[in-house]
């Protein structure tokens, strides 16, 4: 019995140093598995969030199942909720952390994990071709005269489609005369999916090699295409001396709109409803911006989805899902894709590149006889430009 004891409070200890602290300030009230998106499918999952602390809690077994403990998208919906305010994705990501020291990371995750240390991305893509997306864009080397460094998100670096959003960034600020550049093939991942998924420590090694990076390049103020980078920068990097001025795109794109140094006469005659990231939104509060943008652009009819703001449902691509499968019946971002439908929206609009994946997938394989484009805030704006 003694040894039993002894295990069970060497697990919660093991959370707890690996920065999970609040699970100790849990009182198994209920509410965040009460306002977890995972309850609302109609087929029902495995995860409950209040049982996996629980189990942290008490040091148990069964939290570290894959369909268990790697089932949280991370979206924080529990967190914004909760009474006692304990940061319940720090407890997650501690779990996890303490899961992957033994090896019980999922598979999909360990390819990602391995594609981070080799080759500096998630997409088991050559570092070389980092900078590919840029060609033709007159884009300049980062030096340190420059003003912004412009660090564009990993899938945006290589994926075919997401390309799109780093090229309508760029031209973007180009018009605007944005005094920004990249690094180019010496940039590698932020690091934000590593944390997330469990691997603290390739985490530390690769913020401390990313600020030491910024630093030498006399980089002072970032601007991100992807919540998830712009999340890493302003809230992680910081605990390890990389101190910058962060920025999420849309955060500069609307101040440049109301500086008069962007402007968008370019019909956009279209009802457009926006999907809320979770880690611009509820995790960055960033609300306001992408609206305001969305509106400055002429013609263009914002609808909004009937949970929105802090309420919004996540896409489900969040804390590395998006590298794992989700069978039919448990993907959030087929419920957001049906209500667009239902609200007879013709662009389904977002701004995280996680996000347009997901929801692109969900259009694919939903109502095949109507028709729902999916965008990126940036390329609506670079198709409106003046």
């Amino acid at each position: 019995m003694g040894e039993t004891v002894t295990y069970f409070s060497e697990v919660r200890e093991a959370i707890v140093e690996m920065g999970g602290k609040d699970i100790n300030l849990c009182m198994q009230c209920g509410t965040c598995a009460g306002t977890c998106p995972w309850g609302g499918l109609a087929e029902k999952s495995p995860f409950n969030i209040r049982k996996m602390i629980y189990q942290g809690m008490i040091g148990g077994e069964g939290f570290e199942r894959d369909d268990i403990l790697y089932a949280c998208t991370t979206c924080g919906h529990c967190s914004v909720r909760c009474p006692r305010g304990v940061k319940i994705v720090d407890v997650v990501r501690a779990m996890r952390s303490v899961i992957a020291e033994t090896g019980g990371m999922p598979k999909s995750l360990k390819t990602v994990l391995g594609s981070i240390k080799s080759q500096g991305n998630p997409w088991s893509q050559e570092r070389e071709k980092r900078t590919d997306w840029a060609g033709g864009l007159g884009i300049k080397e980062f030096a340190p005269a420059t003003e912004y460094l412009l660090f564009v998100c990993c899938t945006s670096v290589y994926d075919g489609r997401s390309q799109k959003i780093a090229r309508s960034m760029a031209e973007l600020l180009h018009k605007a005369g944005v005094n920004f550049g990249i690094i180019g093939s010496g940039e590698q991942c932020c690091g934000e999916t590593l944390r997330k998924m469990g691997a603290e420590r390739e985490f530390s090694e690769l913020v401390q090699e990313n600020i030491r990076l910024f630093k030498d390049q006399g980089v002072k103020k970032i601007i991100t295409t992807s919540p998830h980078c712009f999340q890493a920068f302003q809230q992680d990097y910081p605990d390890f001396g990389g101190n910058f001025e962060v920025y999420h795109y849309t955060q500069v794109l609307n101040d440049l709109v109301k500086e008069g140094k962007l402007s968008f006469s370019n019909g956009f005659a279209q009802k457009a409803i926006y999907h809320e990231p979770c880690y611009l939104g509820r995790h960055g509060k960033i609300f306001a911006e992408p609206r305001e943008l969305l509106l400055s652009v002429p013609g263009l009819e914002l609808l909004e989805f009937d949970k929105n703001k802090k309420d919004s449902l996540c896409c489900g691509g969040g804390g590395g899902r998006i590298w794992m499968e989700t069978k039919q019946g448990q993907r959030f971002s087929d419920l957001k894709v049906k209500e667009a439908f239902q609200k007879a929206a013709d662009t389904l609009v977002t701004a995280c590149p996680y996000c347009v994946i997901m929801l692109e997938d969900s259009v694919k394989g939903l109502n095949k006889d109507k028709e729902i484009t999916v965008k990126d805030i940036s390329e609506v704006l670079r198709e409106s430009l003046a």
